[in-house]
């Protein structure tokens, strides 16, 4: 499945922020409250709460990061 090329920005922040969210937030959960049997419940609604702020900050940010690297590497 192909989306357009004029969507390759969005669907790398979704793909970005839903990576980033679930790998932090699990990690902090995990090592502040444990595991536990109800961790899943938790890491979902934890997920649930950071990924809105996640996706618009990772829109918002990469592509001033690109632009910030490439003139570092000096491209």
């Amino acid at each position: 499945m192909a989306i357009h090329p004029r969507y390759a920005s969005l669907l790398f922040g979704v793909i970005l922020s839903a990576v980033m969210v679930t790998i932090v937030s699990g990690t902090v959960l995990a090592l502040n409250q444990g595991i536990t049997p109800d961790f899943l419940p938790r890491w979902a609604k934890s997920f649930a709460s950071t990924f809105p702020i996640a996706l618009p900050t990772v829109l918002v940010v990469a592509p001033i990061i690109r632009r910030l690297v490439c003139r570092l590497a000096g491209q």
